[in-house]
């Protein structure tokens, strides 16, 4: 059978018996330096591909793209505001809100919100926050019988202690010239709960548009506008553009105002991780360097028979290349199938952990999810694994060029 005569000798060199323990060791250091590099790039790449996609799909698809808010002047025909809006070849959708500013009492206990007042039917075009309602109905926003219904977080229902069909009092302060009176105290009906697995839980209560306007007692119809657009990386323009058409003047907000941070601390973590990690890796590629030097010396003597046996220089840096391109190669292999792996079972093995210890890696109180969030993306695993396979073969080449310079007269003149 034919052989490539470099990757035969190179490859025979790899697998011997008689090969320096010392030499071997160092050998083995730099495959499993290299596969923990690759591996633990993978995940963590996985990890900030997890956050970046909770961050567009559950935080994103609740959060508005952007608000439009009246200064002075509020909507008194939130109708036609839409209609206009969505003339907009970038606008999807828009809805009406109103915001309330006050407290939630149950017994003793109260905790500080901003209600936020939709048109139920509307609030769809710009929210999925209605797909996360684990208990009751977002519907009941909509009861044309009763629009004293809330639906609210669950981190919210758990420190009132709240459940479906409890009654709450909704306190909201009022004003009277340079005074304050006694707050307002409404009674309300909780009717859904919301379960998004994270910081949001603590702060989002929706009530019927119509139960503001009553509670307000005033004749416009909503505070603002809610928008949604067809790319969130340009809301800032989008939102812009569509609050130029309207002849109010407003408050322009996109959610890079109130949610923008995360999506850049995520995007400067992954630019890190990167940097870091590939340098564990090149570390681990020194370890190729300083094993193929100590071969070549440990080899001098056959380098020399092979070059009296008409070796070309070409020859023997190949072979050398073979001979710490496979620690290379073995590096990545079982490092870009130990990455695949844990990231795929990320989530799970997290929070197997956590149960294991008794304590939460992500709290929901702090973060906005409460899980280590996984996705595996494959250019990140060909970009890790070429890149690390690149500069597995560029740490040959030196000790490669150092096995052509052995002088096989000196060499085989000492024996």
């Amino acid at each position: 059978m034919f052989r490539p005569l470099a990757a035969y000798i190179g490859l025979r060199y790899t697998s011997s018996k008689r090969r320096n323990g010392f030499i071997a060791f160092i050998s083995a250091s730099s495959t499993v330096g290299i596969a923990l590099g690759v591996m633990v790039l993978i995940i963590g790449l996985s990890a900030m591909n997890g956050f970046e996609y909770e961050l567009k799909n559950r935080i994103l698809a609740v959060v508005p793209n952007g608000e439009l808010e009246g200064v002075s002047q509020p909507f008194d025909d939130w109708q036609r505001t839409q209609n206009k809006l969505l003339t907009h070849p970038e606008v999807v959708g828009a809805a009406p809100f109103i915001k309330l500013n006050g407290l939630l009492q149950k017994g003793n206990e109260l905790k500080a919100v901003q209600l936020r007042a939709v048109d139920s039917e509307a609030e769809k075009q710009v929210s999925e926050v209605y797909r996360y309602v684990a208990q009751g109905t977002w519907d009941s926003l909509n009861d044309p019988a009763n629009n004293r219904h809330v639906v609210l977080g669950r981190g919210i229902a758990k420190e009132l202690s709240l459940d479906l069909g409890d009654t709450v009092t909704v306190l909201l302060s009022q004003q009277s010239g340079q005074s304050f009176k006694a707050p307002r105290r409404f009674s309300f009906t909780v009717s859904g709960i919301i379960h998004l697995s994270g910081q949001l839980d603590n702060n989002l209560a929706y009530v019927p548009l119509s139960a503001a306007q009553d509670i307000q007692d005033k004749a416009f119809k909503a505070d603002g506008m809610s928008i949604k657009v067809t790319d969130i990386f340009s809301a800032n323009r989008i939102v812009r553009e569509a609050g130029n058409q309207l002849d109010h003047y407003l408050y322009i907000r996109s959610w890079m105002t109130s949610q923008g941070f995360l999506y850049q601390d995520i995007q400067m973590v992954k630019s890190l991780m990167y940097v870091i990690l590939i340098l564990v890796i090149a570390v681990a590629c020194f370890n190729i360097v300083t094993t193929l030097v100590m071969a070549v010396n440990d080899k001098r003597a056959d380098i020399a028979i092979l070059k009296t046996m008409g070796a070309s220089n070409t020859l023997l840096r190949l072979i050398f290349i073979v001979h710490g391109g496979i620690n290379g190669i073995l590096g990545v292999v079982s490092g870009t199938i130990l990455g695949i792996l844990i990231s795929e079972n990320l989530t799970v093995i997290i929070k197997f952990i956590e149960r294991l210890i008794g304590h939460e890696f992500l709290s929901g109180d702090i973060y906005f999810i409460d899980f280590l969030p996984s996705q595996l993306a494959l250019n990140d695993v060909l970009v890790v694994g070429g890149v690390a396979m690149i500069m597995s073969v560029i740490a040959t080449i030196y000790p490669a060029n150092k096995a052509c310079s052995v002088q096989p007269a000196r060499e085989l003149g000492n024996k």
